[in-house]
């Protein structure tokens, strides 16, 4: 059974730590930033890329004292989170992940989508493969929690791997072969994912409730429960270096 928690239940319940912020602080030094897989918004060179329920919002922010609010860009419905990869970005809904081309940056254009039972489904890429996580419960329907990895080697027809049980899933990232799944009150999963068919199990932090992750150069951020966690990344493992209390 699936789950469904708002956007604005997780503002609520983490309203210290903005994740799609991170994408504006990151992009100061360099020409994209880097957000949490839950982010709503994403900065792509001189564009900004924002996600409602229904819509790409496009902005071009060339010159940041007088962005220009471009063209909607219709999407469908239930889009939750967005993610970039080159030239493409891909948008997490309730029933599946939709990719868009933006080689004319202005001008999102739709290339295909990976349809999934209703879910809430945040979405990060590397590689030949999309990450996908779905969080069971009774609001959204009957799809078990799992983690889904969806081949886009043809971009314009992603198909499933494989797919992965987990317990209650929300944000994720990647690190060189590493994998980080939040899977709830469940803790930290810590995977190599060399082998996607074979994901082999590092390290599982528990009893903490974990959210959103982003991976840094240097080291590797998650929210939790009113808690924010700072680790170091290992050859093979992660160690914890810091918290901080939110509230």
């Amino acid at each position: 059974m699936t789950e469904r928690r708002l956007i604005s239940e997780y503002e609520q319940r983490f309203n210290h730590v903005d994740f799609a912020s991170a994408e504006i602080v990151n992009a100061a030094d360099s020409n994209t930033g880097q957000g949490g897989s839950l982010a709503r918004f994403k900065i792509v060179n001189q564009y900004l890329y924002a996600v409602d329920s229904r819509y790409i919002n496009v902005f071009n922010i060339q010159d940041l004292e007088n962005p220009q609010d471009l063209e909607d860009v219709y999407a469908g419905f239930d889009i939750e989170t967005i993610f970039n990869r080159g030239q493409h970005l891909f948008l997490g809904s309730m029933s599946g992940m939709y990719i868009y081309d933006i080689s004319s940056p202005a001008t999102p254009t739709f290339v295909s989508e990976f349809q999934h039972g209703t879910a809430c489904d945040p979405v990060v890429v590397d590689g030949d493969y999309a990450y996908v996580t779905l969080r069971g419960g009774n609001a959204c329907g009957a799809t078990e929690s799992g983690l889904f990895i969806v081949d886009i080697s043809e971009i314009s027809n992603p198909t499933l791997k494989i797919s992965y049980p987990l317990n209650d899933p929300y944000g994720l990232g990647i690190k060189g072969e590493k994998l980080f799944i939040c899977d709830g009150t469940s803790g930290l999963k810590v995977y190599d994912k060399t082998n996607v068919e074979n994901l082999v199990s590092l390290n599982h932090f528990k009893n903490i409730n974990t959210f959103d992750v982003i991976p840094m150069d240097e080291n590797l951020l998650m929210v939790g429960e009113d808690v924010l966690y700072q680790y170091e990344y290992l050859e093979n493992d992660i160690k914890l270096i810091s918290t901080l209390q939110l509230n």
